[in-house]
């Protein structure tokens, strides 16, 4: 049995430049954190004693015979990119809902991708995880994903992510004060809004055309060297709410997808309330809205804004992690592969198996 917890991420400034038709050209960088919320994944060789050989447990319960007929896409190519022939039960937990903002699709991927590999007895290195992972989404799935989220689940903590035109990922950890990041944290509200929509459908209202909207993601870009400076010296806090705020207003430009009038409102009640700035995580358009809001206004801004789930939350250090780990011994692989043989022979005594191993 494995279990594996990747954390979900907070991306403050850059969000846009890491889509790959973007930095391969101009080359990109992001400012985000890993938070102390996580998505667990539960996974064993399953016993060869059910009519299925995988079954996947997440929001639905597939038990299927063959990894194709796998609807769940990430767990199909995952399966498929390790090359998977055994029997296996998988089970997801997540301590935050899909589709609201906090790259969970990506950080999925990571920890499935980290758990699978610990059960074949292997540890991959962080920088493994993302190459892999950011393979399986963005060229197996297909998915309109950027890849600043794997890199976050693989490697967690506070960074500045440098994507460089080769394709080469840079990760910058953002060295603080222990006062310093607990003052940045003391400032972060978190809102759930109820409003579930998919990544890749918001993204892909404005990665399209992305190369058209130059001068708004170079200015986006530079916004992760301002906040790495905001955080970095002695000025005010608040600078760095203020330069959220300017980011957010900058990428509800990109498409008219990234915000709508209910989101338009709850800022404008949050800011009306003490909040500096904020912005919804991830692509834009629902989920999960990041505030920055003085600890004096906090309780002004929950009144304000009571119909939404507020989310406490701390900045977390910890990447993807095998928690739990027991390589017990394989007792049913002779049972499987006696049972191919059987399965074989009855084929050559039907007749519909040819000598040679293929099918007649």
């Amino acid at each position: 049995m494995i279990i594996s917890r990747t954390p979900y991420r907070i991306s403050f400034f850059g969000g846009g430049t890491d889509y790959p038709g973007w930095y391969k050209v101009h080359g990109g960088q992001v400012l985000s954190t890993t938070i102390d919320k996580y998505c667990y994944i539960t996974l064993r060789y399953l016993p060869p004693f059910f009519e299925h050989k995988i079954r996947v447990v997440y929001s639905k319960i597939e038990s299927v015979s063959n990894i194709d007929d796998i609807r769940h896409p990430a767990v199909r190519e995952v399966l498929r990119h390790l090359n998977f022939d055994r029997g296996l039960e998988i089970h997801h937990d997540g301590d935050l809902p899909a589709r609201s903002g906090m790259g969970s699709s990506s950080t999925f991927t990571v920890g499935l991708l980290n758990a699978l590999y610990a059960l074949k007895g292997v540890m991959r290195s962080k920088r493994q995880l993302v190459e892999e992972s950011i393979y399986i989404e963005q060229e197996m799935i297909k998915e309109t994903v950027g890849s600043q989220d794997q890199t976050a689940a693989a490697c967690g903590g506070l960074n500045h992510i440098v994507f460089h035109p080769s394709g080469d990922i840079e990760v910058r950890p953002v060295t603080l004060t222990r006062d310093r990041r607990q003052e940045l944290s003391d400032h972060l509200m978190l809102f759930y809004t109820g409003i579930m929509r998919t990544a890749s459908d918001v993204a892909k209202s404005y990665v399209e055309d992305i190369c058209q909207k130059e001068a708004l993601l170079h200015r986006m870009s530079a916004m992760v060297d301002e906040g790495v400076d905001i955080l970095q010296s002695t000025r005010c806090i608040c600078r760095f709410g203020e330069l959220l705020d300017a980011a957010w207003q900058a990428k509800r430009r990109l498409s008219c997808k990234v915000s709508n009038d209910v989101v338009d409102n709850l800022m404008a009640r949050a800011k009306d309330n003490g909040a500096i700035g904020g912005k919804i995580a991830g692509a834009g358009g629902g989920g999960f809205m990041l505030l920055f809001v003085p600890p004096s206004a906090q309780k002004r801004v929950r009144n304000a804004l009571g119909e939404l789930l507020h989310v406490p939350f701390h900045i977390a250090a910890d990447g993807s992690q095998i928690i739990f780990y027991d390589p017990a011994v394989d007792d049913f692989r002779h049972i499987e592969d006696e049972r191919s043989r059987r399965e074989i022979q009855c084929l050559r005594e039907l007749g519909t198996l040819k000598s040679g191993g293929g099918l007649s």
